[in-house]
């Protein structure tokens, strides 16, 4: 089973630009490889204040240099890019189109050489510091709280905050910036924010035991408008109520729902006192699916499918500190390929 088959992830920015700036990148790094990290970014910066100051004495300010030595500097850069990247005059130095170019790649170098140390010093000591974490309810209580628990075991240097909730809003994470992570379980909606995929999602429908003895057990989907069921009020997740037939996606619903709400739990909890079918997702019912509690319909071929959406970990597109990539990390290892609520499934469950 692929871990997404449409999964939909935010890429970032590369690192590389063009081929004029990667070029001059490439041949200033080589003839830099032996520099250390200090004295490249100073070099680079040298760069940078003359092309915004525009003056090799403004720069000279910056720095505990003579303009004198800031002019072969940036003669030794010029040499080592292969290209001109100033035009000089007695009145001010300008940018070529070449260190137009360079200039753009050579922040970015900065910048990753800064995220380079920053990371490097994290992890050669024991990680401290607190993460800020939105979930959802229901997924937060049965699996994300677990987890964390053991993730604070093991790094006993670091402190989460988490947080429960149900709104919708929130979690398409208008928290973030207040909040380091928000976990969405479902479709993604806004492209602003970069997703790290958790694990996939795989929905069944289902009955108790009781329900199916009084009404009897549908053969397949088709047959679902002849049963009560328990749906989403309003807002339902795009999958519900789908199922594959002939390779084809159909919707099958009941026709009476004798109980619609807003909460996921809400609806197992229906279905779990014998209201009628539910279509719910196996990280909420697998320990119910195992119990004998519900009984799993129209799966005499193992589980679905997996849906296009998934769970997923939210963040904003800039940097993410080292805890929380740390926590990324160990919530992957935890959660995937093959999730542990859908793994207990396929090697326990006999299917009805």
């Amino acid at each position: 089973m692929p871990f997404f088959s449409n999964g939909r992830m935010l890429p970032s920015r590369g690192w590389w630009g063009n081929a004029q700036q990667r070029t001059m990148a490439v041949r200033f790094l080589q003839s830099r490889a032996a520099m250390s990290p200090d004295i490249l970014t100073d070099q680079l910066s040298l760069f940078l204040d003359v092309l915004e100051t525009g003056s090799f004495s403004a720069a000279a300010r910056r720095h505990p240099l003579t303009p004198s030595a800031v002019a072969r500097r940036i003669d030794n850069l010029e040499n080592a890019v292969g290209s001109r990247l100033f035009t000089r005059s007695t009145h001010a130095v300008r940018a070529t189109p070449a260190g137009n170019a360079f200039a753009e790649r050579a922040r970015r170098i900065i910048e990753e050489l800064r995220l380079a140390r920053a990371e490097a010093v994290s992890l050669s000591s024991a990680p401290e510091g607190l993460i800020r974490i939105d979930a959802p309810a229901a997924f937060g209580r049965r699996h994300l709280a677990p987890a964390i628990a053991d993730f604070l075991v093991a790094y006993p240097g670091l402190d989460v905050h988490l947080r429960l909730i149900d709104s919708f809003v929130d979690l398409h994470g208008s928290h973030l910036g207040e909040v380091d992570l928000v976990l969405r379980a479902g479709p993604l909606a806004d492209t602003r924010l970069v997703a790290t995929p958790l694990a996939y999602m795989v929905r069944i429908a289902c009955a108790s035991p009781a329900y199916l003895a009084s009404r009897g057990v549908p053969a397949c989907p088709s047959e679902l408008p002849e049963h009560d069921g328990l749906d989403w009020d309003g807002l339902a997740p795009p999958f519900a109520w789908r199922f594959n037939v002939a390779g084809q996606a159909r919707l099958y619903r009941p026709t009476r729902m004798r109980m619609a709400a807003n909460n996921a739990e809400t609806l197992l909890f229906g279905a779990l006192a014998g209201l009628g079918v539910a279509h719910l997702p196996t990280w909420l019912i697998s320990e119910y699916l195992l119990r004998g509690e519900l009984i799993a319909l129209f799966c005499d071929g193992g589980l679905p499918a997996a849906e296009s959406s998934g769970i997923y970990a939210l963040r904003l597109a800039h940097e993410t500190n080292s805890r929380s990539r740390l926590l990324l990390e160990f919530l992957k290892s935890r959660f995937s390929p093959i999730p542990p609520w859908d793994l207990a499934l396929r090697s326990e469950l006999r299917w009805q």
